[in-house]
């Protein structure tokens, strides 16, 4: 009854929803809306203790010049990059609304299948650019200009990388045949998860502190792999790099 209640909500909205328009609008509000309270953090952490206590790397400042580089690369790809192959999907692929909800059920498991299977193609992705020179060279090293981690990183990368995890997050609800709001559900998820990885913050309140057994590595984990480079491949969980023996921790 709430999902459905929900959902006649941002019915509302359709033609908004409909829009070519509205994924570039909706990815990249959500991204900055979500990087602000980090950025925040870091204005603040070179002057509150208790600010700096969380922070990864206590020893790294957020400097206006990486914010603006940050922000700049980030509008850059979503104009040029991401707009025109939306409104090309857009042509192809008119966007359907159906008058029903998902079940709640059926909607949280659509979200976790998304996720997972994200995280097996953004590892096979990732391993592939670090182990072949001229993958890394050319299309990744851009991400890894930055050896500590900041929320406005996340989305440092060069065009083919933008749209390589554009294709995985965009595909993945297609092909499990989900429903709208499912997939708006897991696009906010996806995107809130990868600011958290790159924020450089290891709060209390963190994903990886709330989902058990270590199943979930979160902002340390990956703080890891922009420090070291060769571990901690996998963008959310951790059974991929255990499986390949790539899984570090700061302890190691």
């Amino acid at each position: 009854m709430l999902l459905q209640t929900l959902w006649n909500y941002i019915l509302g909205f359709s033609s908004l929803l409909r829009s070519p328009f509205f994924p570039v609008f909706f990815s990249l509000s959500v991204y900055l809306l979500f990087c602000l309270p980090f950025v925040l953090l870091d204005l603040l952490s070179s002057r509150v203790d208790l600010v700096r206590r969380y922070k990864i790397q206590p020893r790294s400042i957020m400097s206006w010049s990486t914010v603006r580089s940050c922000l700049a690369l980030c509008l850059y790809n979503h104009l040029v990059f991401i707009f025109p192959v939306t409104l090309l999907h857009w042509c192809w692929r008119p966007v359907s609304l159906p008058e029903e909800a998902p079940d709640l059920l059926v909607l949280l498991g659509g979200v976790l299948a998304c996720l997972l299977l994200f995280d097996f193609q953004y590892f096979v992705w990732h391993v592939l650019h670090h182990k072949v020179p001229w993958l890394y060279r050319n299309f990744h090293k851009v991400h890894h200009a930055h050896t500590a981690t900041s929320a406005l990183t996340t989305q440092h990368s060069g065009a083919w990388e933008t749209l390589s995890l554009g294709f995985f997050a965009g595909i993945n609800p297609l092909v499990l045949g989900l429903h709208p709001l499912t997939e708006l559900l897991f696009f906010v998820l996806n995107i809130w998860l990868s600011v958290e990885d790159h924020c450089g913050y290891d709060l209390p309140w963190a994903t990886h502190r709330l989902v058990p057994w270590g199943l979930y590595g979160g902002a340390p984990h990956h703080d890891l792999h922009h420090l070291k480079f060769r571990s901690n491949y996998a963008p959310f969980f951790t059974h991929w790099d255990r499986l390949a023996g790539t899984l570090h921790t700061h302890e190691d």
